[in-house]
């Protein structure tokens, strides 16, 4: 009997055992082409082109996937034009006010139906390019419209059984060196005030409007044909349908009649920007406490004891203690400017807008307005109903202060006229009951985020 003496072992491969790249794949090969094999350099151009078959399937694979997890989300409704219609010169803006649709023209305005798209009237007695347009409607086929044009005047329209009426032009004078641009243009809900804010050369500040909508109405009642006759011209309009397509054509024909005699809006409050803080002249305490009985508001900063050189005093020990620090970022002098530009809302009869008891509150028509001017800290409340007997252009003083931690960067009052957001500059929002006069939140950012815009849902 033979024994081995040494254990069994397997012989490691040889070269010649290993696999070639050509046979790789030899059970994936037809036999009967066994002996067709391809010749370099074909072999080379064989792979390249499976190689490029195969990404393309990967990405055909991959756009497939995409398009399924597309077809699971939600998708938006599509809206198309159902019909169009064609104006004279270049469309600016647009205001939908009832059953009527107003577009500000390069050339004026015109007035459109919802229902039909048709035009029914237009006023293009100065030529002028209207810019922005707020319009609302007043009711008994009443709108009033509040238009600005490109050299920045506001036009005040009443819109009545399909006719413009100019009432008046808010921000007109005479010496062209004083004429003040308009910024921003509000209408309150109802259409009881207007706001605008105007801008001059060298200041800025704010005009509440009070609209006599109840007298338009019965003088547009009294004086049917004078309605009927006002500046708008008349088109016959030609159109042809394709589709659900309208295209409206003008027609030369126009006439221009005069202007019926409106009652004229009144200028109840002129809110001007805060001035600086400047040093006290108040010789003692005795002296502040006077001019705070005199019927000052308390909260804007200006009843103080604090000498214009203590604040030299103070400033100096700041620029002496941290030069360095001053140095290295390019200090630059800048003095502090008068703000231009201020956000303002119409704010009905809450806790923190009380009314007294002398004066009369209809609901739904805004009590006061709140102002905030770019920089500012102060939140500041004004009431509407004041005595005509007041000068408009005296310095008017809010009738209530509310001082915040960092300047208020932008506001937002709630469509129920309840809630008010305040968004500081520090980044923190704080949301008030106005009826109940208390916070209801307040949220800080952590991230250092500029807050530029805030809006209810």
């Amino acid at each position: 009997v033979y024994i081995r003496k040494h254990p069994l072992e397997i012989p490691p491969p040889s070269e010649k055992d290993w696999l070639k790249d050509d046979e790789e794949d030899f059970f994936l090969q037809d036999p009967d082409r066994k002996r067709d094999a391809l010749p370099q350099p074909f072999r080379m151009i064989n792979k390249l082109v499976m190689l490029v078959f195969e990404n393309a399937m990967e990405i055909i694979e991959r756009r497939e996937m995409l398009r399924e997890a597309q077809k699971l989300k939600v998708q938006p409704t599509k809206c198309f034009p159902t019909a169009e219609f064609q104006v004279t010169g270049r469309a600016n803006c647009l205001a939908v006010s009832g059953k009527y649709i107003f577009v500000g023209l390069s050339v004026g305005l015109s007035a459109f139906k919802v229902s039909d798209c048709k035009e029914v009237c237009a006023w293009d007695a100065v030529k002028t390019e209207i810019c922005a347009i707020h319009a609302l409607d007043l009711g008994n086929e009443c709108h009033v419209l509040l238009a600005v044009d490109e050299m920045g005047l506001v036009w005040l329209f009443c819109f009545h059984k399909e006719s413009f009426v100019l009432i008046k032009i808010l921000n007109e004078v005479e010496d062209i060196s004083r004429r003040s641009t308009c910024v921003e243009v509000v209408l309150s809900p109802g259409g009881d005030y207007a706001g605008v804010l105007l801008q001059g050369n060298t200041k800025a500040w704010l005009e509440i409007y009070r609209l006599p909508k109840d007298s338009w109405l019965k003088e547009m009642e009294k004086s049917p044909g004078a309605a009927a006759g006002l500046a708008c011209r008349e088109r016959r309009s030609s159109w042809t349908s394709v589709g659900d397509i309208f295209l409206l054509q003008e027609s030369p024909v126009s006439a221009n009649k005069a202007d019926a005699k409106l009652s004229l809006p009144v200028l109840l409050l002129k809110v001007k920007p805060p001035k600086p803080i400047t040093g006290s002249s108040f010789k003692s305490p005795l002296d502040a406490l006077k001019k705070v009985d005199d019927d000052s508001m308390l909260g804007l900063g200006y009843n103080h004891l604090i000498k214009d050189s203590q604040w030299e005093q103070q400033e100096a020990i700041f620029r002496s203690t941290y030069r360095d620090y001053l140095e290295a970022e390019g200090e630059r002098e800048s003095k502090e400017e008068i703000p231009r530009h201020a956000t303002f809302h119409f704010l009905l009869p809450s806790w923190i807008l009380q009314v007294g008891p002398e004066m009369k509150v209809q609901p739904g028509v805004p009590a006061g307005i709140s102002v905030h001017w770019d920089g500012s800290h102060n939140f500041c409340l004004y009431l509407l109903n004041r005595p005509l007997k007041e000068k408009v252009d005296s310095d008017l003083k809010p009738d209530v202060v509310w001082p915040c931690a960092a300047p208020i960067a932008c506001s937002a009052v709630s469509s129920c006229s309840r809630y008010l957001a305040l968004a500081c500059e520090d980044a923190t929002i704080t949301i008030w009951d106005k009826h109940l006069g208390y916070p209801l939140s307040v949220t800080a950012i952590l991230e250092e985020r500029l807050i530029r815009s805030i809006y209810f849902l």
